[in-house]
């Protein structure tokens, strides 16, 4: 008698030998596939969501909220002063910049390791280039999204203020000097936007644990801040005053004055390169700004130097973030 060499089958569908194929009767998907431009524009909304806590818990929302509301409050406390007649107490360029750059270290240092950490450490990524999308198309949607993201922490507070000031001048003249005054804000805003997103992002997608990941970025941004703010003084201390001839001084003679005042040193200029902040308030100042900014020099034709950094630091982060990713889509 020989043995049953049938091929069991069902549902109408052969299978192979000692095997059986069932036919759970899923749909199958007929309609239009969207492709990759959609699956990196449905990333890209999904990591900016993220980025202020929607689609999670209540605790998610808590530091972008405060983080928010507290750069809104200088526009707050400006609208008030200029509703009792006193002029603009707040730069749209500066924007109070301690607590800028205070306020957005630790809302990239909690929010960049949400968009990128989290894929890491569930390793994910495999699933996400399942589909039709490039190695670039990730890294560059989460940093679309997270550079939309800081732009909203960054000029909310910028149109708040515009829309304070303005309710409180009168005259054509006046609304269209707030206007002007505005666009140059704007503009430094992106330009803070597009350089912390490249470096926190970039940081953060070092490693998949969370907690890490904040802890690097906070200390990047707060140790490089530290040691340009200490390389300043030390620097202001150790010019000290100098003599040099002023017309009209006493007898003709020369008189005792800061260096400062002529101008900064060599060593001001380079002591601001070793920090993204002071590298953007410099930047600033090079591309114009008339706010002077507090503890960095004005950086003169130096500024170019500033922007060159500036670039090639934010080029390398987007390139290391992309490097990033390119090794672990095969984790």
């Amino acid at each position: 008698m020989s043995a049953d060499t049938s091929i069991p089958t069902t549902g109408g569908r052969p299978g192979p030998a000692g095997s059986v194929i069932h036919d759970l009767g899923y749909r199958r998907y007929d309609g239009p596939r969207l492709g990759r431009a959609q699956i990196v524009r449905a990333l890209a909304w999904h990591s900016f969501r993220a980025a202020f806590g929607f689609g999670r818990g209540a605790k998610a929302k808590i530091i972008p909220l405060v983080a928010l509301v507290a750069l809104c409050l200088p526009a707050v406390v400006n609208a008030f002063a200029m509703s009792k007649g006193q002029p603009r107490v707040v730069d749209y360029d500066t924007y109070t910049p301690a607590l800028r750059d205070l306020v957005m270290t630790v809302f990239v240092a909690v929010q960049a390791p949400e968009l990128v950490s989290r894929d890491i450490r569930s390793r994910v990524l495999p699933l996400y280039f399942a589909r039709p999308i490039k190695t670039l198309d990730y890294p560059l949607a989460k940093y679309l999204a997270f550079t939309g993201a800081c732009l909203v922490m960054l000029e909310v507070p910028l149109l708040l203020l515009y829309g304070g000031s303005i309710a409180n001048v009168h005259g054509g003249a006046a609304v269209w000097a707030q206007t002007r005054a505005l666009i140059p804000g704007l503009l430094v805003g992106l330009m803070w936007a597009l350089v912390l997103a490249a470096i926190s992002l970039f940081l953060a997608s070092l490693t998949g644990r969370r907690a890490f990941a904040t802890g690097a970025v906070a200390i990047f941004f707060l140790l490089t801040f530290t040691l340009a703010e200490i390389l300043l003084q030390v620097e202001g201390q150790n010019s000290g005053p100098q003599t040099a001839a002023v017309k009209g001084g006493p007898g003709g003679g020369p008189v005792m004055v800061h260096p400062l005042l002529y101008g900064p040193s060599m060593a001001d200029k380079v002591s601001g390169l070793f920090s993204p902040f002071t590298l953007l308030e410099g930047v600033r100042m090079w591309l114009g700004g008339t706010n002077p900014a507090d503890n960095v020099p004005a950086p003169g034709a130096f500024g170019v130097v500033d922007a060159l950094v500036l670039v090639t630091i934010t080029g390398l982060c987007l390139y290391g973030l992309a490097a990033r990713y390119r090794k672990a889509r095969l984790a």
